[in-house]
């Protein structure tokens, strides 16, 4: 059965401050800026928040934790354990595992195992890792990027997280390379397709190619300025994922204006005559 999930991206105006991870190249070392924003639910209540309007799951991305804390991270998992609801997986949006600098691929890689014990503590069953900034067609860094995931892969398997990684960043723009990176870590890395992340031509194609190997689809319309969706073009990447057969979790995204619940309520609509009953 196919489900609906909710990404914390999509609540970014309501879970209080972002905390952005960003490399000091001076200093060889990270920073965090924070970027104030309200608080309206703590990502405590999250979880009940998310079962009350009939979400299954959640992703949480990195940047909203406001503590890594072991006794956080427990009171996270509990939460998500009361309110039936699973932490599917947490986005780490920062990283490049094709640097060629020698100081910031071991700092980013040591960042990345960070999280996953992250991830372990809060109960979280997989990891986003980004694949890499390097060009789509660079096949040394396609070789690069496999090789650091694999290597998280192994630490993730002794916690109970599985790695994925998404078309998210120049690596795994194009299907073809996110094709060959899937190739290349010889499909021990599972995926995510955000149909915001495809561009051109052959986006819908693309959306067909790597929605097989998908724990999750990052369900993201193109809105208009009232934060209206095109549903005919929406329409048209829920098709290319049904026509798969996928079996997983529809994670809504929205990022338009006004009120972000009321803005998933008119994504919702449109995905959900494409839930897999059973």
């Amino acid at each position: 059965m196919s489900y609906l999930s909710v990404s914390t991206w999509s609540l970014h105006r309501l879970l209080g401050p972002l905390r952005w991870t960003v490399w000091n190249a001076n200093a060889g070392t990270f920073e965090t800026r924070i970027q104030e924003q309200p608080e309206i639910h703590t990502l405590l209540e999250l979880p009940g928040e998310a079962a009350k309007r009939g979400y299954a799951a959640v992703e949480i991305c990195h940047f909203h934790f406001p503590s890594t804390e072991e006794a956080y991270l427990s009171q996270l998992g509990e939460a998500f354990a009361d309110a039936g609801v699973s932490l599917d997986t947490l986005l780490l949006d920062y990283g490049d595992l094709t640097s060629q600098e020698e100081r910031r691929a071991a700092a980013d890689l040591a960042l990345a195992k960070r999280w996953i014990d992250v991830a372990s503590a809060c109960g979280a069953k997989q990891i986003r890792i980004v694949a890499g900034e390097a060009l789509p067609t660079d096949e040394e860094a396609l070789r690069r990027s496999a090789a650091a995931l694999l290597e998280l892969a192994a630490y993730g398997e002794t916690c109970r997280v599985r790695v994925v990684t998404e078309n998210f960043k120049p690596l795994t723009s194009t299907g073809s390379s996110a094709s060959r990176l899937l190739e290349l870590t010889e499909q021990r890395i599972g995926f995510i397709t955000d149909f915001g992340n495809y561009k051109g031509e052959t986006k819908y194609e693309d959306i067909a190619l790597t929605t097989p190997h998908s724990v999750s689809v990052h369900a993201k319309a193109i809105f208009n300025e009232r934060g209206v969706p095109d549903e005919a073009e929406f329409r048209q990447c829920l098709d290319a994922v049904l026509q798969t057969g996928f079996d997983g979790a529809y994670v809504l995204i929205y990022d338009g204006p006004g009120d972000m619940w009321e803005g998933l309520e008119r994504v919702r609509r449109i995905v959900e005559p494409y839930l897999r009953r059973g």
